[in-house]
């Protein structure tokens, strides 16, 4: 057997265990379809899941609201040590001051022809100049806290207090405190009788129970690879006990 041959086989060989080693790609649990009856494959959202960044480059003084606890629109849920950035606006504020008497002066002895065009317009853009200057600090200041942007609970704390951030870190996990969306896969063969509005039952795995639910929305394109469409549903009872991240099965029967 020639050489180029027996290379040709390893090489093959190679490739095949390769394949066979590597794991078959999952499916979204979304896209589970229970072929007996029918039922589909649902998982809870919230509406709103954000996580919170800093603006600022500063060290976390206080962080309110614990993890799981509960926050109002507004709160604040992450303050930083901003010291160094208030000393800032107090100097540029302290500038503004003496720009703007400086203006007024040299206003007034230009009324008495006792300095020229030149030393106003300087003073006037000096006095602009330190006006900006007090604007961005003020809003570098105002980013030293951060408030809710809704009504919500804390899912999980990234940083801890006293810990220092750059801008873009990540501290905290917040979530929607309002109902639960129901995110499923549906075959998009369902379009012709699937609509808002359909009702629909959807068993908790979690808690055990079955809740009454219906269509809220339906996405704006199928796939079509696996011929299916998001179909969003929200429960009709307003239960305290369901989470984000809990699953179940749509039952449309």
């Amino acid at each position: 057997m020639s050489r180029c041959l027996i290379m040709g086989i390893s090489l093959l060989a190679t490739a095949g265990a390769m394949a066979a080693a590597l794991p078959a790609k999952p499916l979204p649990a979304a896209a589970v379809t229970n072929a007996s009856d029918g039922r589909i494959r649902v998982q809870l959202m919230a509406r709103n899941a954000v996580t919170l960044s800093g603006e600022v480059a500063a060290r976390i003084a206080a962080l309110p609201v614990s993890e799981g606890g509960s926050f109002k629109r507004g709160q604040t849920l992450v303050e930083f040590d901003c010291s160094s950035y208030r000393a800032q606006l107090n100097k540029a504020q302290a500038s503004l001051e003496a720009a703007n008497q400086l203006a007024k002066v040299n206003n007034q002895l230009a009324k008495l022809n006792s300095i020229g065009v030149m030393e106003v317009t300087q003073a006037e853009g000096k006095a602009k100049e330190a006006a900006a200057d007090t604007r961005y600090m003020q809003t570098v200041v105002g980013k030293c806290v951060i408030s809710a942007p809704f009504n919500g609970r804390v899912a999980r704390r990234v940083a801890a207090v006293h810990q220092y951030v750059s801008p873009g870190n990540p501290v905290l996990d917040i979530v929607d405190s309002g109902p639960l969306e129901l995110r499923m896969l549906v075959p998009s063969k369902w379009l012709s009788t699937l609509k808002p509005g359909s009702r629909f039952t959807v068993a908790v795995d979690e808690l055990g129970t079955s809740f009454p639910a219906k269509i809220e929305r339906l996405g704006a394109q199928i796939d079509p690879v696996s011929q299916s469409i998001l179909a969003v549903g929200v429960i009709d009872s307003n239960a305290g006990n369901l989470l984000p991240g809990m699953s179940g099965w749509a039952s449309f029967k």
